[in-house]
């Protein structure tokens, strides 16, 4: 076995507010140097050695996996215009293939349903990412749209995992490759309207969303766009999107905390936009339009004096004069407000799952839809109509797969139209569901997922093997969603757990501003003492927990395995950001200064500074500690969470005795590799640690 590279110390160091830090590893950061790519070449090398023995477990994982997926399938066809749209997946193909069909009637809302065995009538293959892939290690799809009349269609692809997308245009009438090819763009670029122009945007040097253009079909470059908006403000990210109505266009500058929106009108692109609301510090909100009794509504979902948010609506040659649509109820997390012809859905939280609900114009009233399992994840999804008769909801749990429902508004009547298919005789009934509470050091509740199979007993009727995941950051929430590659821990014993710790959105705004900033420790003690809470309940031993968590969830990890080396067997950190104060000194680097609304303005503020060098993993990695086994993945192309933190923080553990190792994806970015196969095997290399690591027997 090779033995662990051992990178050269060369003193450098960083000096703020009097305080000056040793950072012999920072020469790591120079991406071409020839001597880091040996280096993490070297990492990899290593960490292959060291778990070779693992071949024949990944192999298995990876075959579970994949015997368990239906390889050769299509997505329920969503409609739009005169056209049913559908993916396929075919069996030994990495990527999807996007693909449309012909209306049988104008009147028909009633998906067909397709069979892989059978021939599509009328059927056009719109983009095989297959052959789009070809012959590239790395293949991403940040853009796919086509025009309202459906002759033309955009799609944008980076082929480094830089998250950099180049936009090329096809006229599907004739089959032709039009002239258009626009690189250095963000994702989601769309068509207007007309079918004519195409709204993008592009990042600065920082890989921040700064300006909003306006492209001529047909043109071959974009020499002569024409910039729509933009935001010199470094602390906000743009964007822009054409209302479902296609009577606006939105456009959007938003921080953490503030947001501000224009509007213009759809068929006038370059007049001057209107602001709705001019930015004030700590106000966000989002807009949508909707036409009631022919007359035009904006649909304003804010938080100016409502924690949770209110919904509220104004005419839009009037937006500062506004009526109340839903209240402000603490507790009850307004998140998003989505505009149809005859009535909205409004997606919110409430006692910590995710809640959809229809708002009748008229009345005001929202119905919420219910859901059968008291764990899930729900979203309305897929819904490109204006005036459809059904909204479609993607709904999954811990043991329901992945499903699509379509509800109808007139009966409120929930449809099933198709549920994954877990190949080789998955009955969910086997397995269970389950949300406890744990008190932490403060009395707050926080409130932890479980899931196991039923056959190896209840939880904390023994101890057993434990998988705890945690993120806790940006208001995000983890809820409750079906994994093919966790039925291979369930079924070999392992109880998956999930922290909703302070910081993610789980319990409301509040729950997030406990958790951020100089609150931002609530996250890393949750965390740990839900890990206690079950070794000391008898659901395991601390040696018998793996913790995941990554890229803001990585610093997580990082946190934790400073501050409760004891509480954990391993550490699983994925694309981790562990070197969290060297990033956000630096103001040059991707999203630092938006990031100082998360995590504090370490740069210009002493205390936070002093916060911040307090909790970063790489700043205190500690002499004499005995660390659980750390397995650290990044990736080279990442321009979220640069690889030189987890390869600066592996050499410090290193340092101390630690077994950490490193893998490194020489091609690829912050969402990992490319193309399902090849995620299914990275996971099946993770899984294979993680059993390593807890003792699990293949039998």
């Amino acid at each position: 076995m090779t033995s662990a590279p051992s990178a050269d110390r060369r003193p450098t160091s960083r000096a703020h507010h009097g305080d000056t830090f040793d950072d012999p590893y920072e020469w790591l950061r120079a991406k071409d140097d020839p001597e880091v790519i040996a280096h993490l070449e070297a990492e990899n090398a290593h960490a292959d050695a060291a778990l070779s023995h693992l071949e024949p477990v990944r192999e298995r994982i990876f075959d579970e996996i994949r015997s368990r997926v239906k390889e050769t399938d299509l997505s329920v066809p969503s409609r739009r215009g005169q056209w049913w749209y559908y993916g396929r997946t075919v069996a030994g193909k990495q990527y999807g293939i996007q693909c449309r069909a012909p209306l049988t009637s104008p009147d028909d809302w009633t998906p067909p349903v397709l069979s892989p065995d059978a021939d599509v009538p009328g059927e056009q293959v719109l983009l095989d990412a297959n052959v789009e892939a070809e012959g590239k290690d790395f293949f991403s799809l940040g853009s796919f749209d086509v025009s309202d009349d459906g002759t033309r269609m955009l799609w944008a692809v980076d082929e480094t995992g830089d998250e950099r997308y180049t936009i090329r245009v096809k006229d599907l009438t004739t089959g032709e490759l039009l002239p258009d090819t626009i690189a250095e763009t963000f994702g989601g670029a769309q068509f207007l309207p007309d079918g004519e122009h195409i709204v993008y945007s592009t990042v600065d040097d920082a890989w921040r969303p700064y300006r909003v253009w306006l492209h001529a079909v047909g043109e071959a470059d974009a020499v002569d766009d024409a910039e729509l908006y933009g935001d010199d403000d470094e602390r906000f990210w743009v964007g822009a999107g054409v209302t479902r109505s296609d009577r606006f266009l939105v456009m959007e500058s938003g921080s953490s905390v503030t947001s501000e929106v224009s509007i213009v009108d759809a068929a006038d692109p370059q007049a001057t936009p209107v602001v709705v609301w001019p930015r004030r510090d700590g106000v966000e909100y989002g807009v949508d339009h909707a036409v009631i009794d022919g007359e035009d509504w904006l649909y304003i979902l804010h938080n100016d004096g409502a924690l949770d948010f209110e919904l509220v609506r104004a005419r839009v040659d009037a937006p500062a004069a506004t009526e109340v649509v839903l209240g402000h109820e603490p507790g009850r997390r307004l998140i998003d407000v989505d505009c149809f012809r005859d009535f909205a859905i409004v997606e919110y939280r409430a006692d910590g799952l995710p809640r959809v609900g229809v708002l009748d114009y008229g009345t005001g009233e929202l119905s919420e839809i219910v859901f059968p399992d008291p764990l899930y994840s729900a979203g309305a999804t897929g819904n490109p109509e204006w005036a459809p008769p059904v909204i479609r909801v993607a709904y999954g749990s811990f043991t329901t797969p992945g499903s699509l429902y379509e509800y109808e508004l007139a009966t409120g009547e929930l449809l099933l139209r198709k549920r994954a298919e877990v190949l080789g005789g998955y009955d969910a009934a086997e397995y269970d569901q389950r949300r406890v509470w744990v008190s932490a050091a403060d009395g707050t509740r926080i409130p932890v997922s479980l899931v196991w199979k039923r056959s190896f007993g209840e939880p904390g009727s023994s101890a057993r093997p434990v998988h705890l995941y945690g993120y806790g950051s940006y208001e995000h929430s983890i809820d409750p969603g079906f994994s093919v590659a966790r039925l291979s821990e369930l079924d070999r014993g392992v109880l998956f757990a999930v922290a909703h710790v302070r910081g993610g959105g789980e319990m409301g705004r509040q729950w997030y501003e406990s958790g951020k900033t100089l609150a931002k420790r609530n996250t890393f003690t949750d965390f740990v003492d839900v890990a206690r809470f079950l070794s000391d309940e008898g659901y395991t031993s601390p040696d018998r927990i793996v913790a995941e968590g990554g890229s803001a969830g990585g610093l997580l990890m990082g946190a934790v395995a400073n501050m409760a080396p004891d509480a954990f067997a391993g550490i699983l950190a994925d694309v981790p950001f562990v070197d969290a104060l060297t990033s956000i000194l630096d103001p040059s680097l991707p999203l630092t200064v938006i990031e100082w609304d998360e995590w504090g303005d370490p740069l210009h503020n002493a205390d936070v500074y002093e916060y911040m060098k307090s909790y970063s993993p790489y700043e205190n990695v500690r002499d004499g500690v005995d660390y659980p086994r750390v397995l650290a993945m990044t990736s080279l192309n990442d321009t979220r969470v640069l690889y030189v933190e987890p390869a600066k923080w592996v050499q410090r553990l290193r340092e101390v005795g630690a077994d950490v190792l490193m893998k490194c994806e020489m091609s690829a970015g912050h969402g990992g590799v490319s193309g399902r196969y090849n995620s299914w095997r990275e996971r099946a290399y993770q899984l294979a640690w993680v059993f390593d690591v807890l003792g699990v027997s293949e039998t």
